[in-house]
């Protein structure tokens, strides 16, 4: 990292952090994260917890995160189904769904007032997202309600997410792909690398873009919403990423560091 890189960093005053291969993999915190977010904290430097995983709510977010010593609050998450209902919210209010989704995402779009419809025949839009309770009964629903022109809204494009073994698992990308497959239909995404979630984030803290910096292992997402957003890119090699996909990918990150543990050398 040059000296140019760091006195930029130094001069940042809002940081975006990726949760899954940037914070933790599975449940095991990455060295390192704890001891950057406490100093973010004494410095007073707002820090937000931005993720394309939808499989759970805010609230559990911020109890996985509490559980392995971070100090946060509400505030300090956005998660892409909160953005995807902030985004539907804009478009239609108390809306009826067809989610394909877990429990937590379910309870998370009720919360903002829309209408689950897992039986009816008819709704306003499928909303597709990182399933881990996915059936096949699900699929063949999903695609006979976009079948009959139901809006289709995907909370993230993320294909894969990454696990502590190394090994990789279908995310939200990969299940649009299956309805897309079927259906011909190609859903709005809303989380990363899509600038609506920095567009809400700005409205809470406003800090010019040259002053925000977004940590994340994720070319196409990360690196691509930093890029999107004219905002300093972090790359970390501690989740899907590698020097290699970097040398091939059409999105360079400002600065690529092994993980989290290195911004602790200079902050």
């Amino acid at each position: 990292m040059n000296q140019l890189s760091i006195d930029k960093l130094k001069k940042i005053r809002l940081f975006l952090l990726d949760l899954d291969g940037t914070v933790y993999l599975d449940d095991l915190l990455i060295p390192g994260v704890r001891e950057f977010v406490l100093e973010l904290k004494k410095k007073e430097i707002p820090y937000i917890f931005l993720t394309n995983n939808s499989s759970r709510s805010a609230n559990e977010y911020v109890s996985k995160l509490n559980n392995l010593g971070i100090p946060l609050s509400h505030d300090n998450v956005l998660t892409s189904g909160q953005a995807t209902a902030i985004y539907l919210a804009e478009k239609k209010k108390n809306a009826s769904l067809f989610v394909l989704g877990t429990d937590s995402l379910k309870k998370e779009l009720m919360d903002y007032g829309f209408l689950i419809e897992d039986g009816s025949d008819r709704v306003d839009y499928v909303i597709a997202a990182f399933d881990t309770e996915l059936s096949y009964q699900k699929l063949v629903k999903a695609c006979r309600l976009l079948d009959d022109g139901a809006g289709f809204i995907a909370t993230n494009p993320d294909l894969v997410c990454p696990r502590l073994d190394k090994h990789y698992i279908p995310d939200c990308g990969s299940i649009c792909l299956l309805l897309e497959n079927a259906t011909g239909r190609q859903p709005v995404f809303i989380g990363k690398p899509h600038t609506k979630m920095i567009e809400i984030i700005r409205k809470k803290f406003p800090v010019s873009p040259d002053k925000i910096a977004i940590v994340g292992d994720r070319l196409y997402t990360d690196i691509a919403l930093g890029c999107n957003a004219g905002i300093m890119t972090v790359c970390v090699l501690s989740g899907e990423s590698t020097l290699q996909d970097i040398s091939k990918s059409a999105y360079k990150p400002d600065i690529v560091i092994d993980s989290i543990n290195i911004l602790n050398e200079i902050f």
